[in-house]
């Protein structure tokens, strides 16, 4: 594995690290994530492994359902670090997992193309699976389930807040991912009334070092048009507002609701607000290539607007710091170039 990859993901652990005052917490606990290998579990794996060099005691299981990466090989080489591969939508595999303090269930698919592509899975892993990890938490355990923005689609009213909801139906082109979501928080939450610690995380638009080759989500799609055609081709105008999160802010948030959360959910997101376009824009500036408007437009059913409200983990977390969204770019785009260098880039 080339070292950049380790450098860049390092970087962000050591920071989080540095700046939170709670990680002793984590100390003798077991910890299981899923979706181990996507970007979410890749930095939770990256901050847990950093927290085990310097001392901290922790016993981490990672669950992965694709071939490992040479990412996710170089963690299953630490000491106390057990990467499992199976589907969490079989039982006979679930059964086979032991119990764990805490369970950070982040398995999904999270990008556009994959969740329109796996809808039945898809309902699955927020639903049945959801279900079957509780099994597995061991008695005063914390449950974080990873939920989405998207629960929001069609409210108007912005910035969302945690007690809002979306109002598309169940035949929305997203609804898949969308009443699956919905569906996932409505588990967690009747576990929190029978006294279970869980908490819902609706991530909102997470990018950073940590994706794998060929991602779907808007940022990343940019970077690899820019990489591969030495362009980038718009497939609309590029009018959608969004806020983008960069994924060290999103773990750090989602690290302080496992430590001292009292909600049954809160929103995670950013403070970079951007249209599409100007998104774009900047990547090619900083790629030095040309953006390009497409002469017609496709419709995808994605929202227009995406705006997370920050009150609630500004007031119980003291969130008031972000990663600026250039910063953040620049950092996805080191990690995006490292993943395409041996094949593309000449």
């Amino acid at each position: 594995m080339p070292n950049k990859y380790l450098t860049l993901i390092n970087e962000d652990a050591n920071y989080l690290s540095e700046k939170l005052d709670f990680n002793n917490f984590f100390d003798g606990v077991s910890i299981l994530i899923t979706g181990a290998s996507g970007l979410v579990g890749i930095n939770f794996l990256s901050y847990f492994s950093r927290l085990k060099l310097m001392g901290i005691k922790i016993k981490i299981t990672g669950i992965i359902n694709s071939n490992s990466t040479a990412l996710i090989k170089n963690f299953a080489s630490m000491d106390g670090i057990s990467i499992l591969k199976g589907d969490l939508t079989d039982s006979k595999f679930v059964n086979t997992i032991k119990k764990h303090d805490i369970i950070i269930h982040a398995a999904g698919y999270g990008q556009p193309g994959r969740f329109l592509a796996n809808k039945i899975p898809t309902m699955q892993l927020n639903t049945t699976s959801t279900l079957s990890l509780f099994s597995l938490l061991e008695k005063n355990g914390s449950f974080l389930y990873v939920s989405t923005s998207e629960v929001y689609s069609g409210n108007k009213v912005l910035p969302h807040k945690e007690e809002y909801i979306g109002t598309t139906d169940p035949y929305h082109p997203r609804a898949s991912y969308i009443e699956a979501k919905r569906a996932g928080e409505t588990i967690c939450n009747i576990y929190r009334e029978m006294g279970i610690n869980a908490s819902s995380a609706r991530l909102s638009l997470a990018y950073g070092p940590g994706t794998k080759a060929e991602d779907q989500r808007v940022i990343n799609q940019f970077i690899q048009r820019a990489i591969k055609t030495k362009k980038i081709l718009l497939q609309d105008m590029g009018e959608a507002l969004r806020t983008y999160c960069y994924i060290t802010d999103a773990i750090e948030i989602m690290l302080n609701i496992i430590y001292k959360g009292n909600k049954s959910v809160y929103n995670v997101a950013g403070n970079s607000r951007t249209n599409i376009a100007d998104l774009a824009k900047m990547i090619g500036l900083i790629l030095k290539v040309p953006v390009e408007f497409p002469s017609s437009v496709l419709k995808s059913g994605a929202p227009e607007d995406v705006s997370s409200s920050l009150e609630l983990i500004k007031k119980d977390f003291g969130k008031d710091e972000f990663i600026p969204l250039d910063v953040g770019l620049k950092n996805t785009i080191k990690w995006q170039k490292e993943i395409y260098k041996k094949i593309l880039i000449k």
